[in-house]
């Protein structure tokens, strides 16, 4: 999906910071910025980027998110990072030796919910692209996060553990979607019936069954598919018409036939 509205202004609404510890490429900073700003984050922070800050290659990956780019924060240490914040989830790939509870994506979205709903700071702590979270990083954080991936594959880029999370996040706290499927509401049984018909009329001038101790089965099998099309009252109108102008066919003079048809005549 792509495309951005630049008609709607960005609503800095709660929500939870999104920290890298020690982030090696911009490229990733920048991913992460536009997947953030998929589903409504914007507090980006980060803790000793590799390559400083500001950083073109970020800029230029986060694709014009550049409410959460304004807004990064860089800080020395991960505790000056958290320092403000209540409820830190810590995301790993692997197990930790350490008392922690373990969350996956959907609880983490209601304890993180819960926790800003209340007042409270909350953030999702993310480590090196290498080598993740140091123990000693995982430790301060009040539980773990992980994601139920491939166990022979288990490592995710940066920026796709981030849009997992924020997209459980926004479909915990935002659940509407952006625009509904546009289908109108089904037409009335009254209009199917009057359509039915209609259509078994104009079988019946056709010629159309030619044995009538069929006629009943072949009349319910076709009322059970139309059925199943769920029409909408203006289709339900299409097919009037097009039935209609199949049925008037021999009136129509014949240069408005086919060539192939009046030759046969």
């Amino acid at each position: 999906m792509a495309g951005t509205d630049k008609s709607k202004e960005f609503i800095y609404r709660p929500s939870p910071a999104i920290i890298l510890c020690e982030p090696q490429l911009g490229e990733n900073i920048g991913t992460t910025a536009r997947a953030m700003a998929n589903f409504g984050l914007w507090d980006l922070r980060l803790v000793n980027p590799r390559d400083g800050w500001p950083n073109e290659k970020a800029v230029a990956a986060a694709s014009r998110a550049d409410h959460v780019i304004d807004k990064v924060r860089v800080f020395a240490t991960l505790d000056e990072a958290v320092a403000d914040l209540s409820f830190v989830l810590a995301t790993t790939a692997r197990r930790r030796d350490l008392q922690k509870e373990v969350f996956g994506p959907d609880v983490a979205a209601k304890q993180l919910a819960a926790h800003i709903g209340a007042g409270g700071g909350a953030g999702l702590l993310f480590g090196r692209e290498k080598w993740g979270l140091y123990n000693e990083e995982v430790a301060i954080a009040d539980a773990v996060v992980t994601l139920p991936v491939e166990a022979a594959f288990a490592s995710l880029n940066i920026a796709q553990a981030v849009l997992v999370l924020a997209y459980e996040w926004r479909r915990e706290t935002e659940g509407e979607l952006p625009f509904g499927s546009g289908i109108a509401e089904p037409a009335s049984k009254a209009e199917l019936l009057v359509l039915f018909e209609h259509i078994e009329e104009a079988l019946d001038r056709s010629g159309f069954f030619t044995v009538q101790d069929k006629r009943p089965t072949v009349i319910d099998n076709l009322r059970t598919m139309l059925t199943r099309g769920k029409f909408s009252s203006q289709e339900i109108r299409t097919l009037h018409g097009i039935i209609s102008s199949i049925d008037r066919k021999h009136e129509r003079p014949k240069a408005n036939r086919p060539r192939k048809e009046q030759a046969e005549e």
